[in-house]
């Protein structure tokens, strides 16, 4: 037995020194992790008890030129409820059903659902959730935050658009400068236990959110409300699907207005206008969403032959002093292609045809110019790329390709028909021909401002490439000035202003429908534009040409605005034949 010891002893030796080297390791180990990881472990732990509830940041405001708020913000609460903390669930309920106008069984399935929270409602009303906060309910919170506001309910509504539930933009400009007026949510962290009942005497720690900056527009509230009294007066009157206008600066591309009525409620966006059917659901939303000026094209007619005589004049292949004679038609290959006027309009030079606004004196422009040269136009004058307007879902121009156009071809796009362009597209173009031949950027971006007024940010829009010298600029005003002198605008002539213009009639596919598109393009004053004013009539009914009802739809909204901008009557008649 004595011969054994040794080896118990050893092996107790072995155990003894294995206990403290694992001892030893468990030591090390906890130090690493007390000293070493412990700011990480402490993080997780943290985590482990917090409850976390977002505060939405408020939204920058739009603000208009003059500084009138367009879009606003009201604060609103979201009412939730925490199962693990409610004492009372039957109180809880009946409480919050009566308050939030909720059916009970509905109130009664988030309050009886086992979750960390759950919401019951938000954007209520700030003096229901103050009074829901005073019953001192246990596991129910009120936190506040905010709700997009549109003091003037429809007002440019497809201009501003609206945002979500979640406060991001949805369409316009609230989407379009999101990063500017969104903002940084914050938080509200609350201290659990494991259960994941909060700790008493803990309070809670906020993360303030951080509010979105103000956009300034060159939209001004004034022309915009006379823009949409104007539409609407017209649309009522000749029982018109829709009317759109635009106002803008032909020399920097500032917009003053946009208008596409009937407009909808920004503060009611997903509620149906009269004449949408519920049953396209979506489909029916976005109808009444759409901006007409940018995001839908249209045939011009003889608005167009502005761009036609432009490029007639610039490549020298006609003169004001040509001269043409109409019979009424003018045939081009085996095609009759007739003048608005059936039976002629005789001899006429270039000024009286543009007076006239006579399609075969344009058709033979057009084919002077030959494809080649018309396409390199259109392309040069910028036709062929959006405006870069600073609204989304901007469209493009819809052209033949040129291996397809032939003489037929030609001749129909010369007087505006057989394609298609956005109506921001003809002013925005219409604008670079008429300021000295420099090609603008329509806009709305003017500024970002901080809330208390300070200057964060300036936009800049580049100056385009010359489209046209700054003769053919000067002959097409003093044209177009003739056109409202004593042509087909004449109803838009406002004594002591001088006024250049163009009106166009043109009509709807299929052309079998009989739905017409009555327009008006105006600018003033003629020798030194300012203002530049579109008026487009979608199917007018009873008289549908445009230099009977849309010039004088501009022409009211001269009437208004121009004193109001600060431009002035002047005693000048019009100019000479330049040149």
């Amino acid at each position: 037995m004595q011969k054994t010891r040794p080896f118990h002893r050893r092996k107790v030796v072995v155990i003894f020194f294995g206990c403290a080297a694992a001892l030893c390791g468990l030591g090390g180990r906890l130090g690493h992790l007390m000293v070493a990881d412990s700011e990480y472990y402490a993080a997780l732990a943290q985590d482990l008890h917090e409850r976390e509830r977002d505060i939405k940041a408020a939204r920058g405001r739009i603000l208009d030129r003059n500084g009138v708020v367009l879009a606003d913000n009201r604060t609103v609460c979201t009412v939730s409820v925490i199962h693990s903390q409610i004492k009372e669930p039957e109180r809880v309920i009946e409480v919050l059903a009566k308050e939030l106008s909720l059916e009970e069984e509905t109130v009664r399935k988030r309050v009886e659902k086992v979750s960390s929270i759950e919401r019951v409602k938000k954007n209520v009303e700030k003096e229901i959730g103050d009074r829901i906060r005073n019953y001192n309910l246990a596991g129910v919170k009120v936190d506040e935050d905010y709700r997009r506001y549109y003091p003037y309910d429809d007002m440019a509504s497809k201009v501003l658009g609206f945002t979500g539930s979640d406060n991001q933009g949805i369409i316009g400009l609230e989407v379009e400068y999101e990063e500017e007026l969104s903002g940084e949510p914050g938080k509200i962290l609350t201290l659990t236990d494991a259960r994941g009942v909060e700790l008493e005497n803990t309070g809670e720690s906020r993360l303030e959110p951080v509010a979105g900056n103000d956009l300034v527009i060159s939209l001004d509230y004034n022309i915009q409300e006379y823009a949409q009294q104007a539409a609407l007066k017209v649309m009522e009157q000749k029982q018109a699907d829709s009317v759109s206008i635009i106002i803008l600066n032909p020399m920097n591309g500032e917009i003053y207005a946009m208008t596409n009525v009937p407009e909808f409620n920004l503060n009611e966006p997903f509620t149906l206008l009269p004449g949408y059917s519920e049953k396209e659901g979506q489909d029916a939303l976005n109808k009444m969403w759409r901006n007409g000026c940018i995001n839908d094209t249209y045939e011009p007619g003889s608005t167009f032959k502005v761009i036609t005589a432009a490029a007639g004049l610039e490549a020298g292949v006609v003169s004001l002093t040509d001269q043409f004679s109409c019979p009424g038609f003018k045939i081009v290959e085996d095609r009759r292609i007739r003048c608005a006027r059936v039976s002629g309009h005789g001899g006429e030079n270039f000024v009286q045809a543009t007076q006239n606004s006579c399609n075969p004196v344009f058709i033979e422009v057009g084919l002077r110019l030959g494809v080649d040269r018309y396409f390199s136009y259109f392309e040069q004058f910028g036709l062929k790329n959006k405006t870069g307007i600073d609204l989304p879902g901007e469209a493009a121009t819809i052209m033949h390709k040129k291996e397809n156009v032939g003489q037929v071809e030609l001749a129909t796009i010369s007087f505006g028909q057989s394609f298609q362009i956005t109506p921001i597209q003809l002013a925005t173009t219409v604008s670079s021909i008429i300021n000295g031949g420099k090609r603008i950027t329509p806009h709305f971006g003017v500024q970002v401002k901080e809330n208390d007024g300070t200057l964060l940010k300036v936009f800049q829009y580049e100056e385009g490439k010359q489209i046209v010298s700054e003769e053919t600029s000067e002959t097409m005003r003093y044209l177009l000035e003739q056109v409202v002198d004593g042509g087909g605008g004449k109803n838009a002539y406002i004594e002591g202003y001088r006024i250049g213009g163009k009106t166009a009639t043109s009509e709807t596919l299929p052309r079998s429908a009989n739905k017409y598109i009555s327009s008006f393009l105006g600018f003033t004053p003629a020798n030194e534009p300012k203002v530049l004013g579109l008026c487009i009539i979608n199917n007018p009914q009873g008289v549908y040409y445009g230099g009977t009802i849309a010039a004088p739809v501009i022409r009211e909204m001269f009437e208004n605005i121009l004193p109001y901008l600060g431009i002035e009557k002047t005693e000048e008649t019009v100019t000479e034949v330049p040149g």
